[in-house]
Order: C-alpha cells, then sequence, then structure tokens
C-alpha cells in the first residue's frame, strides 16, 4: 500500500471511530475519556479471530464491533445513572482497566509485547467500503426518532424524562453504537498495520477522539469527519518534523477554540443549503453591488 492509500485508510478508520464518539458526546451530551477501550477490544478480538480460528475478516471485524457493543451496553447499565463529569471520571477509568486487562491476559492477548502476524486484511476498498456504509447508518440514526431522543437527553436531561423519552435507554443505547463503531475501527486498525499492542489505546487516544468530535462541532457528523481529516492530517504530513509535530497539533486546537468556541461546524452539518448560505451570498453581494 502507498503512502497516500495509507493516509486515507488511516484517515477512514479514525472517521468511523470519531462518528461513535460523536453520537455520544455530540448527540447524547455525555463526554466520555475512555472509548479507545472500546477500540481494544476489537482489534484484538478481529486479530485473534483471524489468527488462530481463520475467520474471514469480515466476520472478524463484525465480530470485533459487535463484542465491543456488548461490552458498552454492559458498562453503561449501571454507570450511565452518574451525570456529568462524573460518567467522564468513570469511563477514563473504565478504558484504562479495559487496556490493562488485556495486557495482564497474556495467556490469549500476548500481553504488552502486542500481537504481531495479523493478515493485511484492511485495504483501501474494504476500509472505504465499511465507511461509506457506518457513515450512511450514522446520519440515517441522528436523523431518525431515536435520534431526536438522544439529542433531547443532551439539551435537557430533565425535561426529556417528563416527556416520555426513555432517557436511560437512549443513553445506554448511545453508548452500545458508539462502541460498536469504536470496536470496528479498532479492528480495521489491526489488520491495516498487522500488529497491535494495548499502549496503543491507552488514555490519549482516547482524548484524541474527544479533541476531534470538539473541534469539528458537538452536534455536527460533517464537523466531526472535517475535525477528524484535519488532525489526521496534520498528524501524517508533518511526520518529517516529528519533533514539533504535536506542536501544532495542540496549536490547531487552540486556534479553533479561540476563534470558533463551538467547532468548526458548530451544530451544523454539511448541506446543499448550507453551502448555498455561506458560499452563495457573497456572488448575491456581488450582484447587487454591480
Amino acid at each position: 500500500m502507498g503512502y497516500s492509500s495509507g493516509i486515507i485508510t488511516l484517515l477512514a478508520i479514525n472517521c468511523i471511530a470519531s462518528l461513535g464518539v460523536s453520537l455520544f458526546t455530540g448527540f447524547t451530551g455525555i463526554y466520555t475519556l475512555g472509548h479507545a477501550g472500546y477500540m481494544v477490544i476489537g482489534a484484538y478480538t478481529a486479530a485473534i479471530l483471524t489468527v488462530q480460528f481463520n475467520l474471514h475478516f469480515v466476520l472478524a471485524i463484525l465480530a470485533g464491533g459487535l463484542l465491543a457493543m456488548v461490552c458498552a451496553y454492559l458498562i453503561g447499565l449501571p454507570t450511565l445513572k452518574l451525570a456529568g463529569d462524573y460518567y467522564t471520571i468513570a469511563s477514563l477509568g473504565l478504558g484504562e482497566a479495559i487496556r490493562l486487562i488485556i495486557e495482564n491476559w497474556e495467556s490469549v492477548t500476548r500481553g504488552a509485547r502486542g500481537y504481531p502476524g495479523i493478515d493485511n486484511y484492511t485495504t483501501l476498498p474494504v476500509v472505504l467500503a465499511f465507511f461509506l456504509v457506518m457513515t450512511f447508518g450514522m446520519f440515517y440514526l441522528v436523523n431518525s426518532r431515536y435520534g431526536r431522543a438522544f439529542k433531547a437527553c443532551r439539551d435537557d436531561y430533565v425535561a426529556a424524562s417528563l416527556l416520555g423519552f426513555n432517557t436511560a435507554h437512549c443513553r445506554v443505547l448511545s453508548l452500545a453504537v458508539s462502541g460498536f463503531y469504536c470496536g470496528v475501527a479498532g479492528a480495521l486498525l489491526a489488520g491495516f498495520i498487522s500488529f497491535i499492542q494495548p499502549v496503543m489505546f491507552d488514555m490519549a487516544k482516547s482524548t484524541e477522539l474527544v479533541s476531534v468530535v470538539v473541534l469539528g462541532g458537538l452536534g455536527s457528523m460533517s464537523g466531526c469527519l472535517i475535525g477528524t481529516a484535519i488532525l489526521t492530517l496534520v498528524t501524517e504530513l508533518f511526520r518529517p518534523i516529528s519533533k514539533y509535530r504535536m506542536l501544532i497539533y495542540g496549536l490547531v486546537l487552540v486556534l479553533v477554540m479561540i476563534l470558533r468556541p463551538e467547532g468548526l461546524m458548530g451544530t451544523n452539518e454539511l448541506t446543499p443549503d448550507y453551502l448555498k448560505k455561506h458560499f452563495g451570498s457573497g456572488k448575491k453581494t456581488a450582484k447587487e453591488g454591480e
């Protein structure tokens, strides 16, 4: 795989993971610092199933996503009773706990040494197919009845409960779906780099996922994809000057938060009407001036 194809593949994987985090943080209004834990579940599940059981990679990727989804659902049942910052701190601990379990389960995961020899099944057509299907599915979900319920929970949890929304179910469902997306992203990442280690899915990875969602705009899937593209490209294109790469990464985040605190897209989506409103007005003004 060439350099450009590798960048596009990594970008698509990051976009799938950030779509999941955007649903949970941007549309349901719950901040999380533990979603890298669901990525590591998906990555190790797909790796073990393909290497030790010769399972077809598509089934292994889906199995990784489903196992991460089940774990997210079970974790969400007791922890999503917590509100606000309390859940954020709990998610931080849960994400690290999942990573440490995998790191210390040496008989299955080979521990901190990492898991080598994974088939390179994440080719560019494969990752683009997953990206397109999952992006379409996410846009459909956020515009559906469930999506409106997630937004109601985000805007006013108490009012949504009084209006008859099953807010507890909505929050757990949102976490389960976001866990599925992160699990699939982790499984695709394992097939892309052919070697995984638990340290690759630590708190820094969870922080990165939340950063791209906030950068793009909470409540905007388009913004989430744009934010992921910007930060992934900043990370990769400045790799030759690796000493200053993270400095540039942090500078981009600070500048965007100062200039656009609501994120690049706010709560808007990149629709034809949005483009016409923001880029068609200049033409209209020019014509009026004439």
